[in-house]
């Protein structure tokens, strides 16, 4: 699915289940033994590492997390989403 999104559609696919890692995880603050609460988590969390790295690979990485290895520091050389980037 994230493959076939261009630069505009992952970034907005990246926010939506980025607000879903940060919401569930105020959730699991209070409630850490919630299993469907954990299974949410996981799914959403493995939905936003999936759709980072499609985004590192053809945009360049938006966190240094998502930068090649050995090559961290150019990272930030790029113009990001925010700054003009080709979005």
């Amino acid at each position: 699915m994230v493959n076939q999104m261009n630069q505009a559609q992952l970034l907005h696919w990246i926010d939506m289940v980025s607000f879903a890692v940060v919401d569930i995880t105020e959730y699991l603050d209070t409630h850490p033994q919630d299993e469907e609460a954990l299974k949410y988590f996981d799914h959403y969390i493995d939905l936003r590492r999936s759709a980072m790295r499609a985004y590192a690979d053809k945009y360049g990485p938006l966190t240094i997390d998502t930068a090649n290895p050995g090559n961290y520091w150019t990272w930030s050389a790029q113009p990001l989403p925010w700054e003009g980037g080709n979005c």
